[in-house]
């Protein structure tokens, strides 16, 4: 048995999920053509290696333009998890930690990688997956006028995920004032941006990437779930980047020999496709077009959802007798139990999901 992305099933399986429609997540796809083609149009350069060639560099300023940081430093790494624990580790002295919600991704699927790295994640609770900035504020508050911290994990960074482990959005308003927090005990903040397209193109989201950018001092810009074979590109808004993050990287083993393979792919991605829309907003606002038609498939069918997500992820909760049924032809993640009768079930879209199997699945729920 091997655990696939919170569904436990057998090699013998995987020939039948093939033939399923997939809903199960984000980055089960290929490539779109146009990062594909990028890298087959220069699939015979010979780039300097380790990421320091033309196509990373002109990706990178492509990425400044779009964030309106001239001066921001742009670093590539392949996946998430990696980035989170490398960029994380680059951040913390020995003795701190990093404060994240209770269901934070670096908390819950992670499996333990920034506790890795020999720092504790320090959890406060959750409202809807967000961070409340009057309980960050009250929690860094009693820890400064704690006559005893010397003895206690000092806490040395913020992390939220924009969107959040639930698929709910901060408003610009509520990212300012957490962002306020963290300056007022001078704690950078760092954004998860796995999902960020997703994120930033929901209908719901009131902020900018201009904005997100200027109101943390590290975020990163997710690949793998939007259009890219893989890629994570971290951006230090401010210059906070450590002097030596190029060596931190090696030590993660976050760094490949060849770097252009992710320049090439962000290059693409932050290329207009269509008039002056850039490629990845463009792949982004697909995916929210086809969750909002999945959203309300299910809500003319009379489903619960466990949450009100404006975003790719949705999650419905299913008797466990449909759950059985429904599984026989659709791929999903049965996120948990909502309550004896039911199943907590998370449905996802994507760059790359297509009007026809939205149409199977409204036949079949």
């Amino acid at each position: 048995m091997v655990l696939y992305s919170e569904i436990m099933i057998t090699f013998a399986d995987t020939k039948k999920i093939k033939d399923l429609i997939s809903f199960e997540c984000d980055y089960n796809n290929g490539a779109h053509p146009m990062v594909l083609q990028n890298l087959v149009d220069n699939n015979q350069a010979k780039p300097t290696p380790y990421g320091f060639d033309e196509f990373s560099e002109r990706a990178k300023q492509r990425i400044r333009r779009a964030c309106g940081l001239p001066d921001a430093e742009v670093f590539f790494l392949t996946g998430g998890t990696q980035t989170n624990a490398t960029t994380i580790d680059s951040m913390l002295y020995q003795y701190e930690g990093v404060i994240c919600v209770s269901s934070g991704h670096i908390n819950v699927h992670e499996a333990g990688a920034v506790e890795f790295t020999e720092h504790k994640i320090i959890t406060l609770p959750e409202c809807d997956g967000k961070m409340d900035p009057k309980v960050l504020d009250k929690y860094l508050d009693d820890f400064m006028h704690d006559g005893n911290n010397a003895h206690a994990v000092y806490p040395g960074l913020v992390y939220i995920t924009f969107p959040t482990e639930l698929g709910t959005l901060y408003t610009a308003h509520e990212l300012d004032d957490i962002y306020h927090v963290c300056q007022r005990y001078e704690i950078p903040l760092y954004i998860d941006g796995a999902r960020l397209g997703y994120g930033l193109m929901a209908r719901e989201n009131d902020m900018t990437l201009p904005y997100l950018a200027r109101h943390c001092d590290v975020f990163y810009i997710g690949g793998t779930k939007i259009g890219a074979l893989c890629g994570e590109a971290v951006v230090f808004t401010n210059r906070r980047a450590h002097k030596h993050f190029f060596s931190i990287q090696k030590q993660h083993g976050a760094v490949i020999a060849k770097g252009a393979l992710i320049g090439l792919q962000f290059d693409a991605l932050f290329s207009p496709s269509s008039g002056d829309e850039l490629l990845y907003f463009e792949l982004s606002k697909r995916a929210i077009d086809t969750a909002m038609r999945m959203k309300d498939i299910f809500a003319k069918k009379g489903y619960e959802f466990f949450i009100d997500s404006p975003t790719n992820q949705q999650f419905v909760m299913i008797s466990n007798e449909q759950v059985e049924r429904l599984s026989q032809h659709v791929v999903f993640t049965h996120w948990g139990q909502a309550d004896k009768h039911r199943t907590i079930c998370r449905f996802v879209t994507s760059w790359a999901t297509t009007d026809e199997e939205l149409d199977q699945l409204e036949q079949l729920v």
